[in-house]
Order: structure tokens, then sequence, then C-alpha cells
């Protein structure tokens, strides 16, 4: 008898396993586009660097500065890898003229900034050839089902399901120091699908959608750069 109730377990498991597998797999299944708007030429030295910064002037919403460092450290990476300023060493070196409220926000305004000496010294100091300017968010939409737990004397469990797609939608504007000039804008868009099944544990299965836009990001930024 024993034998025999193993097997129909077995059996009856097989369903709920070919399930989370399914959604494993439709879970890392993220769509990710990129769009190059180039104004300018580009190139970049030995001795030069790059600076990303997060925009922060909306009401609603801030550019993490995790994604930021995220972009700034694949830049570092591989073939053809850049020389990146970490952003708070630049904010609190460059204090107070890139704190959000004080941040230029044209080209222009940037100009009229290396106008002060002290500004021009320290971007100088820093070897800045370009200014990276990351805005965007994630966004979570279309949320639907529910998990319910219970505990009782024969243990606990979570039964149910629940999704939700998340959107990247993040723009990255160039400026040239040397030429007070915004050289092109690169736009990712990344969405996906996570899932959570439950059946008796939650299992999340998530969507790596602003993980997959940094690295595009990023590595399309990295050639722009280079002149690519």
């Amino acid at each position: 008898m024993k034998t025999i109730e193993s097997t129909k377990s077995g059996i009856s498991k097989k369903p709920a396993l070919v399930l989370v597998v399914l959604l494993s797999v439709l879970a890392s299944c993220t769509s990710t586009t990129v769009d190059e708007f180039r104004q300018g030429e580009t190139g970049i030295e030995n001795d030069e660097s790059v600076v990303i910064l997060g925009r922060r002037q909306a009401s609603d919403y801030e550019t993490r500065a995790e994604f930021v460092d995220c972009v700034g450290d694949r830049m570092t990476q591989g073939a053809n890898a850049i020389s990146i300023i970490p952003e708070q060493e630049f904010v609190d070196a460059m204090f107070p003229w890139f704190e959000p409220r004080t941040a230029p926000l044209r080209t222009q305004d940037l100009e009229k900034l290396m106008a002060e000496q002290v500004v021009a010294d320290k971007m100088d100091e820093f070897g800045v050839r370009y200014i990276v300017w990351l805005d965007g968010f994630t966004e979570t939409t279309d949320r639907s089902g529910s998990i319910s737990c219970t505990v009782g004397p024969g243990g606990a469990g979570c039964f149910g399901f629940g999704s939700w797609e998340d959107d990247a939608n993040f723009d990255a504007r160039v400026w040239d120091v040397g030429t007070f000039s915004n050289v092109g804008t690169i736009s990712t868009d990344a969405t996906g699908q996570s899932y959570v099944p439950a059946l008796i544990i939650p299992i999340p299965l998530i969507a790596r959608v602003e993980a997959n836009a940094c690295s595009r990001l990023a590595d399309q930024l990295k050639g722009f750069v280079n002149g690519g």
C-alpha cells in the first residue's frame, strides 16, 4: 500500500511542477527595446571620465540611485571599459551645484555654471568629458490574483496565484562638457510579467526587468560614448 500511495502522490504533483516550470520560463522572458538618437560626434580618451547622474526634480518620482550605480558599474566592465565617477562622490565634491534643486537642467545652464572657476577646476580635477543624465522609473501594473495563507492543527500553508507586470522606462541624455552640447539620447523600455504561484509555499518567479534595462542601456551608452 505504501508504494501505491507514493506513486499516486508523485503523479498528482506533476501538473503543479509543470506549471511552476512553465511560469519560471515566462518570468525569465523580458522584452527590452533600446532607441538611440545621436546629435553629435563622440569619443573619449584614456584620461577622461564620465559621470552618471539621476534626475530627481520630478514631484512624483525620483530616478533610483541603485539604477544609476548599476549602469555605471556595467560601463566599467568588459571591452572598451570607461572610467565612471561615482554619483555620490561627484555630487558631494561639487556641492551645492549638482543637488536636485540646483542641478543644471539645460546645456546652457551647464555653460553658465562652468563660468564659475571653482566649478571648472573641479571638473578638470575629475577629468569629466561627459555628463549622462538618467531619468526614469519602473512601474508595476496589471496586478491580478490573490494568495491566502492559513494555520491549522495539521500545519500551515498558502494557496493561490498572483501576477503583475513591470515596465522599466529610462532615458539617458549625454552632455559633452567640452562643447556644452547635448550629443544624444538613449532610451530603453523593458517589460516583463512576474508570477507567484502558491501551493503550500509561495514561489516568487520575478521578471528581472530593471536589471535587463540596466545592462542594455549601459552597453549602448558605452558604445555611444566611445564613438561607436
